[in-house]
């Protein structure tokens, strides 16, 4: 499998990273964006370019990959919508568009989240927003996957890109065994996140519908070994 990954220096971008070049069932990985990677591998080709949707810059030829990875992502706090719904909806489809009309057959894994808004109509600008790309996503002519998570745990040294994050992700950590044992398919691994990622995108894979819960997520991330 050859796999293009979006968004690579976020925290669950660099878990998908991670699993994408230790899994043998991927043989290549092409990370695209703005900020260098500072990661070597054999498998590993980075470009960065200051727009990431310019895949002709990048020289991606979109046949040669069957699979898509988009992790690349903002918070919306402080946002106005127009601007959140800018980068988080037209730059994914400009993306999008082209890899689904050059390679119907690949599959375009999308992150979205726990409380997306499919219906356009609901008062929280971010879940209308996620939900508009969504759902703009499911009417393209290739096999998309909309992941949503709930609260994704950082393991095997990924850390987070945001300062802030980085903070609530150690003072929350001693609660994680609790939560778990409250609301056990809320939290999903970084690592979980990775392996489910590349299982949709593998042929022959069982999966649930193209809009994943954290329960799908963690029951796909979970069922899959690495092959190494």
């Amino acid at each position: 499998m050859n796999v293009i990954l979006f968004g690579a220096t976020g925290m669950l971008g660099r878990g998908v990273l991670r699993e994408c070049l230790r899994d043998d069932s991927v043989e290549s990985v092409m990370t695209v964006g703005r900020t260098p990677l500072g990661v070597s591998h054999p498998k590993l080709r980075e470009r960065v370019q200051d727009d990431p949707s310019d895949l002709a810059a990048a020289g991606i030829d979109p046949a040669a990959y069957d699979a898509c990875f988009f992790c690349l992502g903002v918070s919306s706090v402080g946002m106005k919508e127009e601007e959140y719904r800018r980068i988080t909806h037209d730059l994914t489809l400009a993306v999008a568009r082209p890899l689904a009309a050059a390679n119907p057959g690949m599959a375009f894994v999308y992150v979205s989240g726990v409380g997306t808004d499919s219906t356009g109509k609901g008062r929280s600008m971010w879940a209308r927003v996620k939900g508009q790309t969504e759902n703009d996503l499911l009417e393209l002519p290739f096999r998309a996957y909309m992941f949503r998570p709930g609260i994704v745990q950082p393991v095997r040294g990924v850390p987070s890109k945001a300062r802030l994050n980085r903070v609530l992700y150690a003072v929350t950590a001693p609660l994680i065994p609790l939560l778990r044992r409250v609301a056990p398919n809320l939290v999903i691994t970084s690592e979980a996140f990775g392996r489910a990622m590349i299982a949709v995108a593998t042929p022959g894979t069982e999966i649930p519908g193209h809009i994943l819960r954290p329960a799908d997520i963690n029951r796909l991330g979970g069922a899959r070994t690495r092959h190494n």
